[in-house]
């Protein structure tokens, strides 16, 4: 399998996975507006036998009251149904920290299963005093340090791009 950078013909590919793997086009067009909307994102993609078997994106977001702080959040990520649980998730999540830390993020936040995710080093955020501006579960909302003690002695609520609000 080969991670790279997500290219301009994969669009369309990117867009039938995520609607395959959700069942609906919402995450999908939540992807389009996102990558049109000019925001720095990390946009991965995970091939195989020259199929696309996953996608990842990660898009910046802030935390109130600390403008320093160069954050991302995972979301959304897709593998297609067909390969679930065969690790290409994971691969995706490991490639996708590690592209963030090269690009001088200081932590990355993902609203996602609180039995997947810990693995990467994820722990649910309100360990920091820091939540999610949508009301979500404390355990489902989690946070990870790509910069060691980058978080502490700092609260307050994540951000997302307001194209997130419309989804």
């Amino acid at each position: 399998m080969r991670i790279r950078e997500e290219r301009v013909e994969d669009r369309d590919l990117i867009r039938s996975l995520h609607t395959q793997a959700f069942g609906t086009a919402a995450e999908a067009d939540l992807v389009d507006a996102l990558r049109d909307s000019g925001v720095p994102c990390i946009s991965l993609v995970a091939w195989e036998n020259h199929e696309l078997r996953g996608h990842i994106l990660f898009t910046p977001v802030a935390l109130s009251g600390h403008a320093d702080l160069k954050l991302m959040g995972l979301a959304p990520m897709a593998v297609m149904p067909a390969y679930q649980r065969r690790g290409i998730g994971s691969r995706l999540v490991g490639a996708g920290l590690e592209r963030c830390a090269a690009r001088d993020y200081d932590a990355v936040v993902v609203l996602g299963h609180p039995d997947f995710y810990p693995r990467f080093g994820f722990e649910p955020s309100i360990h920091y005093a820091i939540t999610s501006e949508y009301d979500v579960p404390d355990e489902a909302f989690m946070i990870r340090e790509l910069r060691a003690g980058v978080l502490r002695d700092v609260s307050g609520i994540i951000r997302y791009h307001p194209l997130f609000a419309g989804f």
